[in-house]
């Protein structure tokens, strides 16, 4: 069993401090990068809860990893609901993950993870250059999460039970997930993917769908600096690379865009 957590498997701590602006309307996270959408008027601090989103999916080519000898790293890309705002202590999400060994091994595999419950690794056969979409439906406390390899035709869905899953946010996120013990966390290098393109985009919020620029909501691009301030999860130490990540290329329609792997992070405008 793999030690490797997301790092939104710990509970979101209310202590985080605010996001770092690298530019107007951009979130910079330590962890995630890639888009999310909020109730309009939301904050990263406060969501508005006059929006609900139920619904969230994608559709991307799995990457391949570039691994280097020596260096243990590792990128979830994935779609979820909630877990966003600061403060928030649920989460759910379905995706994929390309990790490199010490050896410089790559290891590709599919997942879920309900927050704060740590994630599960599914009997999906992931391979570089999958189709892969992933989607999270939420009714009530009946979560759905489900991952169809469209290369391999084949698919993994499960209905689970949860009873206060945080609907105040959808997400498109490429992460560097964390190893945890029992008290403590720190975020893993991010594994060298050059780049993912989400493209089917789409979420539903008050039961109104919509893409990344649908009606009623905001659009936050969060960009990937290692050693940001803003953190998603209660990480206690931070990654000892410079690799981060930057969202770009919103389509017109904002069902498309793909987050590109750099080797020296810092924050910038997003294109």
């Amino acid at each position: 069993m793999k030690s490797w957590l997301l790092i939104s498997t710990v509970v979101l701590a209310a202590a985080f401090e605010a996001a770092t602006a690298g530019a107007a309307g951009v979130d910079v996270s330590s962890n995630w990068s890639g888009y999310a959408v909020t109730g309009a008027g939301s904050t990263a601090n406060t969501a508005v809860t006059s929006m609900s989103f139920t619904d969230v999916t994608a559709t991307w080519t799995q990457p391949a990893a570039t691994c280097t000898p020596g260096r243990t790293t590792s990128a979830a890309i994935w779609v979820g609901l909630g877990g966003y705002t600061v403060g928030s202590n649920s989460l759910e999400q379905t995706g994929t993950s390309a990790d490199c060994d010490g050896n410089g091994r790559a290891t590709y595999y599919a997942w879920y993870e309900l927050v704060p419950a740590d994630s599960v690794t599914i009997k999906l056969k992931i391979f570089p250059g999958d189709t892969v979409t992933s989607s999270v439906l939420v009714k009530s406390t009946d979560v759905l999460v489900q991952v169809k390899n469209r290369t391999r035709h084949t698919v993994f869905t499960k209905h689970l039970p949860m009873a206060s899953p945080d609907l105040t946010s959808a997400e498109w996120i490429a992460e560097a997930p964390s190893a945890c013990s029992a008290s403590f966390c720190r975020t893993i290098p991010l594994t060298n993917f050059g780049s993912v393109t989400f493209s089917k985009v789409a979420a539903l919020g008050n039961g109104q769908g919509g893409t990344l620029t649908g009606a009623g909501w905001d659009l936050t691009p969060i960009q990937l600096v290692p050693h940001a301030h803003r953190v998603f999860g209660d990480v206690n130490g931070s990654s000892s690379s410079s690799a981060g990540a930057n969202p770009v290329g919103v389509s017109a329609d904002g069902s498309s865009f793909s987050v590109n792997w750099v080797a020296n992070a810092t924050a910038a405008a997003t294109a």
